[in-house]
C-alpha cells in the first residue's frame, strides 16, 4: 500500500494517544514504519491507545505540543523523515470552556511543529491535520472547496483557521522557496467515527456509554447533518498525501486537501444514531429539550473532495452502512472482551481489501 513508501521510514505522529492518532500509528506499524509519538497522556479512560498496547510497540513520548523546546529536542533525537501533526484540542464545547488553551494548542502547536521542522534537514514531508471546521461555515448546501474562506465563530473553528493561516505563512516563507526543505501540506477532514473513541461530547462514544449502562443517549441537535466517515477514510488520505510529498510530486506540494465521505454519507445525527442502534439490544435515545444551550454549532456542513480525487486519485471507500457496521462491531467486540489489537488490525486489513476490490490507487 502507498507504494510501500513507509516501510523502514522513521515517522513522527503528534497526538498519537488520541483517537485518530492511535489508529494512524496502528496503520503505520502495519506498513512497516518505525514510529515515534509526541503527545499528552491518553485523553480518556479507556483509550484506544491503551487498549491496543501501542506504548510497547513504538517510541512513546509524553509532552505538550506547546513546549517548543521539548518538542525540538525529541524531534532532533528521533530524526523523523515524515511528520503527521494531529495533536489538537478537538472538541467544540471544550473550546468554549477553555478558549485560550484551544488557541494555544491548535494554532501555536502548529507553529511549533513548523518552526522545528524548518530546522531539521532529516524531515522530507510534513502533513498538518486541521479540520473541516476551519471553513467559515455559512451553511450552504454544496461542499466547501479548499480555496473557500476560512474562519469560525466558535473558538475551536477559529483556532483551526488560525492553524491553516500559520501553515500558509510558513509554507510560503520558509519551505516552498528553499531548496531541500521539507514538502508540507495541510489536510482537512470531517467528523470521524470508529471504534476506540471515548471522548466526551461526541455522539458515538456518548451513545456507547449510555447504552452500555442501559440509559438512553441524549441528542442535542438531532437534525444537524455532518459528513460522517470512518476514521480510516481520512487516514488513508493523510497517508497518501504523505507519500506524494515524500516523492515530491508537484501537484501535492504546498497545498491543502479535503478528505470527506461520499455525499450519501452526509447524514443527520438522528439517522446516524438510528443506524448505530440496529443490533444493539436496548438502545434508546431522547432529545435534550435545552438543545445546544446557547452554544451555536453548525447544522449543515459538507466538503467537496474533488481536488483530492484529481490530484491524488483519493476517494472514500466505505458506504454509510459499512461505516456504521465497522464502528458498531468494534465496540461490541470490546464489550465481549476480545483482544482489540487484533480486532483493530483486522479492520485495517478489511478496509484495505475493500479499497483494493474497488480499485483505489493507494492500495497498489
Amino acid at each position: 500500500m502507498f507504494g510501500d513508501i513507509y516501510r523502514g521510514r522513521r515517522v513522527l505522529v503528534t497526538g498519537h494517544t488520541g483517537f485518530k492518532g492511535s489508529w494512524l500509528v496502528s496503520w503505520l506499524l502495519e506498513l512497516g514504519a518505525e514510529v515515534a509519538g509526541y503527545a499528552l497522556e491518553a485523553p480518556s479512560d479507556p483509550s484506544h491507545f491503551a487498549v491496543l498496547g501501542l506504548e510497547r510497540r513504538m517510541r512513546h513520548i509524553v509532552g505538550d505540543i506547546r513546549d517548543r523546546g521539548r518538542l525540538a529536542r525529541e524531534m532532533a533525537d528521533f530524526q523523523p523523515e515524515v511528520v503527521f501533526h494531529l495533536a489538537a484540542q478537538a472538541l467544540v464545547r471544550q473550546s468554549y470552556a477553555d478558549p485560550a488553551s484551544t488557541f494555544e494548542v491548535n494554532a501555536i502547536g502548529t507553529l511549533n511543529v513548523l518552526e522545528v521542522a524548518r530546522t531539521l534537514p532529516c524531515i522530507r514531508a510534513v502533513v498538518l491535520v486541521t479540520s473541516d471546521k476551519a471553513y467559515r461555515n455559512v451553511e450552504w448546501t454544496w461542499g466547501y472547496r479548499e480555496n473557500d474562506a476560512l474562519g469560525g465563530e466558535d473558538p475551536y473553528s477559529a483556532s483551526k483557521a488560525c492553524a491553516e493561516n500559520v501553515a500558509y505563512s510558513y509554507i510560503h516563507s520558509f519551505f516552498k522557496p528553499r531548496a531541500g526543505a521539507a514538502a508540507v501540506a495541510t489536510a482537512r477532514a470531517g467528523n470521524v467515527i470508529g471504534g476506540g473513541d471515548w471522548a466526551a461530547d461526541r455522539i458515538v462514544p456518548d451513545s456507547v456509554r449510555a447504552w452500555s449502562d442501559g440509559r438512553p443517549v441524549v441528542m442535542r441537535a438531532p437534525a444537524s447533518t455532518r459528513p460522517w466517515q470512518h476514521v480510516l477514510e481520512p487516514l488513508s488520505g493523510y497517508l497518501l498525501l504523505g507519500a506524494f510529498l515524500m516523492r515530491r510530486q508537484a501537484h501535492a506540494l504546498w497545498e491543502s486537501y479535503n478528505f470527506g465521505p461520499d455525499a450519501t454519507v452526509n447524514q443527520s445525527v438522528q439517522v446516524l444514531i438510528s443506524a448505530l442502534a440496529e443490533g444493539w439490544e436496548g438502545a434508546q435515545w431522547q432529545v435534550d429539550p435545552k438543545g445546544l444551550s446557547g452554544r451555536p454549532e453548525a447544522r449543515l456542513l459538507k466538503l467537496c473532495c474533488d481536488k483530492a480525487l484529481t490530484d491524488l486519485a483519493w476517494r472514500p471507500v466505505l458506504t454509510f452502512t459499512e461505516t456504521v457496521d465497522f464502528t458498531r462491531s468494534w465496540y461490541c467486540l470490546h464489550r465481549q472482551g476480545h483482544a482489540m489489537a487484533g480486532v483493530t488490525v483486522e479492520q485495517l486489513r478489511s478496509y484495505a481489501a475493500k479499497a483494493a476490490g474497488r480499485n483505489h490507487a493507494w492500495t497498489a
